[in-house]
């Protein structure tokens, strides 16, 4: 078991096979020693995690769909990765979209869900650069999608 697998599990984590890309695109692109992983939905052994924050969803269950994009982001670069995680050298960036009413404001309250569980199982090749941002829908209306960009050797 690779070094970051050992610590997922350490956290109750085991990767899932990444996900099936949903419409007309890829999962991932490699451009140099970046890939960039396209927008992962809310969603977990369970089926997708689908409400709107402000109307039906508490910042705990946001930040825990939160979570659950973090956790398909790492699967995605796993395979990009040919299955050897470990090549990651740090999350570079998460852009998260939050599925909430206009007066919601605490998108980043959410998001930390996913920048919180990067950081505990990666550590500082966790730390990244972020955007969390307000949407008024999201694709069958999951709570949050986040995409992210990694940096590999």
């Amino acid at each position: 078991m690779s070094v970051i697998e050992t610590r997922l599990a350490e956290l109750g984590v085991t990767l899932p096979d990444a996900p099936a890309p949903a419409a007309n695109y890829v999962p991932f692109v490699q451009t140099g020693n970046l890939v960039h992983v396209s927008g992962q939905i809310s969603a977990n052994a369970d089926g997708m995690i689908k409400g709107k924050l402000g109307a039906d969803m508490d910042i705990d269950a946001g930040a825990a769909a939160a979570r659950a994009c973090a956790v398909s982001l790492l699967a995605q670069l796993k395979a990009a990765c040919g299955g050897d995680i470990d090549r990651l050298v740090r999350v570079v960036k998460l852009v998260g979209f939050v599925n909430s009413t206009a007066d919601f404001g605490d998108q980043p309250k959410v998001i930390n869900g996913a920048s919180d569980f990067m950081v505990a199982a990666l550590g500082d090749k966790g730390r990244h650069a972020r955007s969390a941002v307000s949407a008024a829908s999201l694709p069958f209306g999951v709570a949050v999608e986040i995409e992210g960009i990694f940096e590999i050797a």
